[in-house]
């Protein structure tokens, strides 16, 4: 069995997903979404850019023909070329597995080989902005073949990084007994009869195709980790405790949780009471909620705000403020959008122009974003700190209102998931923030503009659903202090 190094990274993230990848039903899996098709063709467009300042050569062999492929490659590295790119060495790791490296760049550096006074060094071209852990162990893996082929290890190798194409160094002995140790785990996970335990991890699983497999089964069994604030090193604390069930969560003393790693006073009292709330199916009042006159204020009127950003342009194209005069009864929306990444200025301004037009009402927000964006787009177009100030003192994230003051029967504290719970539904069911991104990109490239429209539909949700959360919020505890009027 071949063992490459996408095997590998994925096993760094997800335990089950490589198992799945081998030994599951193919027929299983989730369509790719648009999100990770624009990820891969951002990936090919990195590379591109990187091999544009190089001359490279390239191994000639059919994909899956590993043996020719490793030939050419040798090859080229005995003739001592500059460059090369997608070769290909393989290394018998035992009778049943191979490995199986494919480092996007192998580079050619002084030093002393089997080939003559020069090394190979392996450089892997990513996205990412920073390097991360697990893609540095997959140069660990790639340079371990690298040792056995030229009689001498690499001592350090490279990432090339999206940001200003950084080439980033990574000492490789620093690392290599932790690679060693992570291939003989999962060599031993792959010689299971059935795949590892599911573990839901939004921000890990989102993109994976297997989520909707996975996911079933985590519903179907109450899982643990479909409760809020369940951490993969909290559960297994938890499973230390045996405690591996809702009910046995609910029922827990915080006591018993406090001194866990991954727990401390503040986390595990909210954890049971999580737990409880989903088991009963209502929300409750956290121990220590904030004061209910911060909760239960209304203004006469309300501003409500939600962004649509462009990550890879370091772009907010989309400034969305839904205007709410409680006293006139009247709901009023405004979309201001930079139809091209240069018009950002253009809508930072009106967003100013609308905001200070209602110099005292609260501007509710969900999550940190909106409030560090109007800190960021200040500070880049030159905007007096006596302008945005007072603006920033008027936001009210709703997110800290919320999970700081009551738990709720939902597996997850995002915008959506609570919304939906209270009754709101976005118009376009399948929209999301990360497919407004794919969106924005097409509108760029083939001026549809009914991209756009989509865009600013389910930008004026996002605020609609905050209202709405925000609301229920207000009458629950309204409700559970009797402070509504007869």
């Amino acid at each position: 069995m071949l063992i490459n190094a996408e095997l590998l990274l994925q096993y760094q993230r997800c335990k089950r997903r490589p198992f799945l990848d081998i030994h599951g039903d193919k027929g299983q899996r989730d369509a790719p979404n648009e999100l990770l098709r624009k990820l891969q063709q951002d990936k090919i467009a990195h590379q591109l850019s990187v091999l544009a300042n190089v001359t490279y050569h390239q191994p000639e062999y059919s994909y899956g023909n590993w043996e020719r492929a490793e030939k050419e490659t040798l090859e080229l590295m005995q003739r001592g070329v500059e460059y090369i790119y997608k070769g290909v060495l393989l290394a018998n790791y035992s009778e049943a597995y191979t490995l199986l490296s494919r480092p996007d760049l192998l580079v050619k550096q002084p030093g002393q080989s089997d080939f003559g006074d020069w090394i190979y060094v392996p450089a892997n071209i990513e996205l990412g902005k920073r390097t991360k852990q697990d893609i540095r162990l997959w140069l660990h893996f790639m340079s371990k073949r690298l040792a056995a082929v030229q009689g001498v290890a690499p001592e350090t190798a490279s990432l090339i990084l999206r940001t200003k194409n950084t080439n980033y160094g990574v000492d490789l002995f620093k690392w290599m007994p932790r690679m060693q140790q992570i291939l003989e785990e999962f060599i031993q996970v792959l010689e299971l009869a059935n795949p590892p335990e599911v573990f839901i991890s939004r921000q890990k699983c989102n993109l994976c195709h297997w989520y909707s497999e996975c996911y079933a089964i985590a519903q179907s069994e109450k899982h643990l980790s479909l409760v809020p604030g369940v951490t993969p090193i909290r559960y297994t604390q938890l499973q230390a405790l045996a405690i591996t069930t809702l009910e046995s969560l609910a029922n827990t003393s915080p006591s018993n949780l406090e001194n866990l790693i991954g727990f401390d006073s503040g986390i595990a009292p909210k954890l049971v009471l999580q737990a409880q709330s989903a088991l009963e199916e209502r929300p409750l009042i956290l121990p220590y909620p904030l004061p209910k006159e911060d909760i239960t204020f209304t203004a006469p009127i309300e501003l409500y705000f939600d962004i649509e950003a462009q990550p890879d342009l370091d772009l907010d194209y989309l400034l969305g403020v839904l205007v709410v005069d409680r006293q006139a009864n009247t709901e009023q929306f405004y979309s201001f959008l930079a139809d091209k990444p240069e018009d950002e200025e253009l809508v930072w301004q009106q967003f100013l122009d609308l905001v200070w037009q209602y110099p005292e009402a609260p501007i509710y927000h969900f999550c940190v974003y909106e409030f560090d964006t109007v800190k960021r787009l200040a500070k880049l177009y030159g905007t007096p700190h006596s302008l945005v100030r007072p603006v920033l003192n008027r936001f009210v994230d709703v997110y800290e209102q919320l999970t700081q003051s009551v738990a709720l029967p939902v597996e997850s504290y995002a915008l959506k998931a609570i919304a939906r719970w209270v009754g709101f539904e976005w118009r376009d069911k399948e929209a999301s923030g990360a497919k407004c991104i794919y969106w924005y990109e097409q509108w760029l490239e083939t001026g549809d503009r009914t991209l756009l429209e989509i865009i600013q539909r389910y930008n004026e949700d996002d605020c609609r659903a905050t209202h709405r959360v925000r609301d229920w919020l207000v009458n629950f505890f309204q409700d559970e202090y009797g402070l509504r009027r007869a």
